[in-house]
């Protein structure tokens, strides 16, 4: 599986998390939901795990919380990959149990090509992460502190709310969407 595939699979993923997060656990007729979490849990591989580990913890103010590794017979079996074995770093954005959490890995013995993210239409597949931020404008700056690359500056959705694209060592574009205390 490429990298851009596996990108795709984990963008579609977020954004039924973030369709689905508003959705109650019955549905209007009373009934179970047949999801057990209305959040989601988004796949990354990367080029660098250490410096995409440290975008996002201090980019974006994720904390890591304990990874896991899969072995070459669970990641052929489950068609994840081909027969691969890798570790997965987990970082998380909150400390409630149904937190969202971003899974970071890499596979130094395979060959990737990155995704064109130069614009969210360079490619098919998934093409960016929106996180709802209390601040825009700490966030952004927390960002480039950490150094990520800011796309624009802040555009002015309406009211007090801004949306920023910020890009992570991959060229991955993460949105920032919300007010600014600096209004």
């Amino acid at each position: 599986m490429t990298r851009s595939s596996l990108f795709a699979v984990l963008v579609v993923i977020l954004l039924g998390s973030l369709l689905f997060s508003g959705c109650s656990s019955k549905s209007d007729a009373g009934t179970k939901s047949s999801f057990a979490r209305t959040t989601i849990d988004m796949g990354i591989v990367v080029c660098n795990v250490d410096k995409s580990a440290t975008f996002y913890k201090n980019a974006l103010g994720f904390t890591e919380v304990p990874g896991f590794e899969v072995s070459a017979e669970m990641g052929g079996g489950s068609g994840l990959t081909d027969n691969q074995p890798f570790k997965v770093r987990v970082f998380v954005l909150g400390d409630e149990p149904t937190a969202t959490k971003i899974k970071l890995m890499h596979f130094p013995d395979v060959a990737v090509k990155n995704v064109d993210n130069r614009f969210i239409h360079s490619s098919c597949g998934y093409s960016y992460l929106t996180i709802f931020v209390s601040d825009t404008a700490a966030s952004v700056e927390r960002a480039k502190k950490a150094g990520a690359v800011i796309v624009k500056k802040p555009y002015k959705l309406g009211g007090n709310n801004y949306l920023t694209l910020v890009k992570d060592p991959d060229g991955n574009i993460i949105e920032f969407v919300g007010p600014t205390k600096s209004d």
